[in-house]
């Protein structure tokens, strides 16, 4: 592949990604909002019980989709790409049923057991209510993912746009304003949340009959002749599903801990937090739904030197648009945290600063996981994700009991820090890959530096606003001019030098 297809990638990649980026900073705000008027709407008690709750369904959600959104994304996309249309519809099929039918199970001893689901929530009842009605998410959620890799298979970003950065945020909203409103409980904003994700799924499921229709899927291929690609996919899948496995575990596994341990007000002042370190992630997770597709098609051509360079290029563009929200959610922590949620979630400042740096730190590295998957090193990525399970489920036993919130936040950055130096240390033995790439070094030393920059500020003055903003500001400011040229801003958006005040900053 040329210099000029390389860069067409790469274009279409942030391109496309920055539509949905677009599309998830109004996703963010409206969610933001929406977080902040649930927390001091309800009780410090009313609320952990809420998070605990989210908390077991995000962690029973990561193991229900057996990372089937990753396995469409890859094979699907080599089916299209070969023109093989009976296989991709039969791996369609085949994820949506096995996610449905895994869903199912793990959501059932709710029902079934409801006397030992009370024992393990330390027979917190509030507790046992939400997660009754809050479970029926597992198995939508899981369904919601598989869909959103199918559209991302097709190119549909708006598709994506649409449902999951407008209806979704849109409708969780106005769940939450009619709760203020009506000054219902929790079990009301339970009921709500369920029906918002019903009502998501059934757009969904609309869409992507309309899809097929202009694919020409339900004509030229029927039920008789779809072939399901059992062996291949789930070879794949399985293995690589302790990836999400791991992700669901140290979001949620420290909050659990905190529930059994401590109270329900312990959980609170770690999860109400917890979303506002995770937009700390938004720009990775938005490049996401494109990134696998693209690197599986450049891995099927054999095109390792265009898979560095599109990684490499993703991963600067990641890192510097993901700064600006570290520079605040990490040196303005305690400011904002009382700014959002009242004074009460004051001693959640420390654990946003600490939960910043971890997330921030994983989308500075980009897609490490992610192209160790479609390179194919399947049992690499296994065996680093039980030893982070293992060294996270050690640290959080270590470090809750005696620290609580804080506890938890550090076993869950620590773990982060440690799987992604293992993920890093992995690519070295993709052949023909750079590990370290020279070209972009320059931008990941300038972000190096500001990091620490932060990290000092923060030290010297950490309640003073009058010195914080502007120098946030500026140093968010002066780290995307140093590394504009890496980020290729005038070949990937060309329109903007038309504008004369970009224009001498382009070339």
């Amino acid at each position: 592949m040329s210099a000029t297809d390389h860069l067409d990638t790469t274009r279409t990649q942030v391109r496309g990604s920055s539509l949905l980026l677009s599309g998830r900073v109004l996703s963010i705000g409206v969610k933001l909002l929406t977080q902040t008027l649930i927390v001091r709407h309800l009780a410090t008690s009313d609320y952990g019980a809420w998070a605990y709750a989210l908390s077991v369904v995000t962690l029973l959600l990561g193991f229900a989709h057996l990372s089937f959104d990753q396995s469409v994304a890859r094979f699907a996309s080599m089916y299209r790409e070969q023109k093989r249309d009976a296989e991709l519809m039969g791996m369609l099929l085949l994820a949506g049923g096995t996610v449905l039918l895994s869903s199912v199970l793990l959501a059932a001893p709710v029902f079934v057991a409801p006397s030992w689901v009370r024992r393990a929530t330390s027979g917190n009842a509030s507790v046992l209510a939400v997660l009754s009605v809050l479970i029926v998410v597992v198995p939508l959620g899981a369904l919601d993912r598989v869909l959103v890799a199918t559209f991302a298979t097709f190119g549909r970003t708006r598709t994506i746009f649409l449902r999951r950065y407008l209806v979704a945020p849109a409708l969780q909203l106005a769940v939450v304003v009619l709760l203020v409103a009506r000054g219902a409980s929790v079990a009301f904003l339970t009921y709500g949340y369920v029906a918002g994700e019903a009502l998501g799924l059934a757009l969904y499921a609309c869409l992507l009959v309309r899809l097929f229709r202009e694919e020409g899927l339900l004509h030229h291929v029927s039920l008789r002749h779809i072939t399901i690609p059992v062996r291949e996919v789930f070879a794949f899948s399985f293995p690589l599903a302790t990836s999400d496995w791991l992700t669901a575990f140290i979001q949620s596994s420290g909050v659990l801990v905190l529930g059994y341990v401590y109270s329900t007000r312990d959980v609170a002042l770690f999860r109400a937090v917890l979303p506002v370190a995770l937009l700390n992630a938004a720009v990775l997770e938005s490049f996401t739904v494109l990134f696998l597709p693209t690197a599986s098609r450049l891995f099927a051509r054999c095109d390792v030197d265009g898979v560095n360079l599109f990684y490499w290029r993703t991963t600067v563009w990641i890192a510097v648009l993901s700064f600006p929200v570290f520079a605040v959610t990490f040196t303005l922590a305690t400011p904002l945290s009382v700014l959002l949620f009242g004074a009460r979630y004051a001693a959640s400042g420390g654990v946003l600063a600490v939960l910043s740096l971890g997330f921030y730190l994983q989308a500075a590295l980009g897609f490490n996981g992610s192209t160790l998957k479609v390179a194919g090193m399947v049992r690499f990525l296994v065996l680093i994700n039980l030893a982070a399970l293992v060294l996270n489920a050690a640290l959080i036993l270590l470090l809750v009991p005696r620290y609580g919130a804080a506890g938890a936040a550090w076993a869950l950055t620590s773990t982060l820090a440690g799987h992604n130096v293992l993920k890093q240390v992995g690519l070295r033995r993709i052949a023909g890959f750079r590990p370290v790439d020279v070209r972009f070094a320059s931008s990941f030393l300038v972000l190096a530096a500001g990091v620490m920059a932060l990290a000092l500020l923060r030290w010297a003055a950490p309640s003073s606003l009058f010195i914080l903003l502007p120098a946030v500001g500026i140093m968010a400011l002066a780290v995307v001019g140093l590394t504009q040229r890496s980020l290729g801003i005038g070949e990937v958006f060309p329109e903007l030098r038309r504008l004369p005040i970009l224009r001498p900053l382009l070339t």
